[in-house]
């Protein structure tokens, strides 16, 4: 197996690339920003940042290589083409058999948001827990699953698509908001950024507030801002009751930029035992639930470990 492992985090605005030694440490790190709607560009970017990682290897351990995973916005389907990207130029291209053939080397590929899940079940927030659920809450809204330190791709890639499912126990409260994925009323709709903000100008606090200016003004004491982030709260309870009642995991862990709102884990499990199945004031839920150890380098961290499993 070698050493050191190469990881690889494709986003809609930046790749970044860690090379991590034997302990896990990172030994070098790039980021560069993603080439907007160019697929041959992206190709050349990951590629370069390979080349300068094999150099800094070669000052650090002369003759040493290493693996290499990559985290991408979508996953792969039928015939390796991927699908269910963001980044549209992804879409229907074979990018694996692409980099490995460009890169003279095996490349892992998995889902960003699988790779969060590998990096916090491998020495993060879920580091020996048996089933890992990681969530990322940003501009969008996904997620991942480790196994006993493996990621879960599922059948068709989709193990983990949480946040295309409708929000469980919706109310009135709840908007119907239509997603671009063709359905309406998803989780994504309602937890990520954009969502928070939008609710809170429709309940009358104000527009042009992004989430993180919601979650300021709320800590100065604004009534409207407090609301919306109690509405955002509650429904993340019931978005993650709903994970619980299904696949009932050991550890769910919270990544990305909104999972950094104050008092948001404390907001979800103060209600979330209202229904997972069985649970009470008194038979609390035994689902952990936890910050990202690592981090916005917890994707890249993960693309890593994913690459050196895939080594025979």
């Amino acid at each position: 197996m070698q050493r050191f492992a190469l990881g690889i985090d494709l986003g809609g605005t930046k790749i970044e690339a860690q090379l991590l030694g034997p302990d896990g440490a990172p030994a070098w790190r790039d980021r560069r920003p993603t080439p907007q709607g160019d697929y041959a560009g992206t190709l050349a970017a990951m590629a370069a940042q390979v080349a300068d990682a094999r150099a800094a290897l070669a000052g650090i351990a002369p003759g040493e290589g290493f693996s290499i995973g990559a985290g991408t916005p979508g996953t792969a389907g039928a015939g390796g083409l991927m699908k269910n990207c963001n980044s549209t130029c992804l879409n229907g291209r074979p990018l694996q058999a692409d980099l490995q053939a460009l890169l003279g080397q095996p490349v892992a590929l998995a889902n960003d948001a699988n790779c969060l899940a590998l990096s916090e079940a491998t020495d993060g927030a879920g580091a020996g827990a048996p089933v890992v659920f990681a969530v990322i809450l940003g501009t969008g809204v996904g997620a991942g699953i480790a196994v006993h330190g493996r990621v879960l791709q599922g059948a068709n890639g989709l193990a983990g698509e949480w946040g295309h499912n409708p929000l469980p126990w919706a109310t009135g409260e709840d908007p119907a908001w239509p997603c671009y994925c063709g359905q309406r009323g998803c989780i994504e709709t309602l937890l990520a950024g954009p969502a928070l903000a939008r609710d809170h100008a429709l309940a009358g606090g104000g527009a042009g507030l992004t989430a993180v200016q919601v979650a300021e003004a709320a800590a100065a004491g604004d009534v409207a801002a407090r609301a919306a982030l109690e509405r955002h709260g509650q429904r993340l309870a019931r978005a993650l009751a709903g994970v619980v009642n299904l696949l009932d995991p050991d550890v769910i862990v919270l990544g990305g930029g909104l999972s950094q709102l104050a008092g948001l884990a404390e907001r979800v499990t103060a209600t979330w035992h209202r229904w997972v199945f069985g649970a009470s004031t008194t038979e609390p839920v035994r689902t952990r639930l936890r910050h990202s150890l690592h981090g916005d380098a917890s994707g890249v961290r993960g693309a890593a470990w994913l690459g050196r499993q895939a080594l025979p």
